[in-house]
């Protein structure tokens, strides 16, 4: 699927997080795409003041003169921005920014984590999904993703589990959104 973010928009980002002057703790490209829908589909709004603290690991972005500063989080907005503009769509339509290797594997664990630390902003507002039967299934590709199964000791059963994970993670991530949509928390 099309992005309607231009690649400039992606890799101006990209290109921040990986300079020196980010934190050394800032998200990854794929790890902020991950961050992002997680805040924008999760059980309530959380303010970019909350949020914003978070891609730079709590550190504060060493940009070299205000327009980058401008350019910079004006790409970011607007990624966050079109995460919105999809879910919103009807109907709904999710474009997640995974890597991909140079022989085509797609690696979706940094997009996870970053979903994760999502929702660990507000862990608690989280609990009626993980309470919920099939609202902890749809969690299962992003715990299979971030490691945190902790329970297979066969490496190729793993391996597996890894990639039917990241096949299955769209879908997921449409449910869970559409498990919120109708529970979102009051603001």
């Amino acid at each position: 699927m099309a992005r309607s973010v231009s690649d400039y928009c992606l890799k101006t980002i990209d290109l921040f997080l990986l300079s020196d002057r980010a934190p050394e703790n800032s998200m990854g490209l794929s790890d902020l795409d991950g961050f992002l829908t997680g805040v924008v589909i999760g059980p309530k709004l959380i303010m970019p003041s909350v949020w914003l603290p978070e891609i730079w690991g709590n550190e504060s972005p060493n940009f070299k003169n205000t327009k980058e500063a401008q350019t910079v989080m004006s790409a970011i907005m607007e990624r966050y921005n079109e995460i919105i503009r999809g879910f919103q769509e009807t109907p709904p339509h999710f474009d997640p920014v995974f890597w991909e290797t140079k022989d085509g594997l797609i690696i979706a664990a940094d997009w996870a984590e970053g979903f994760n630390d999502a929702i660990e902003l507000h862990r608690s507002s989280w609990q009626s999904l993980y309470d919920d039967k099939r609202g902890l299934q749809l969690l299962n590709p992003i715990i299979v993703l971030c490691g945190k199964q902790n329970r297979f000791r066969d490496r190729e059963l793993e391996a597996q589990l890894m990639a039917e994970a990241a096949d299955e993670l769209p879908a997921s991530v449409m449910a869970i959104h559409e498990f919120w949509a109708s529970r979102r928390l009051p603001e």
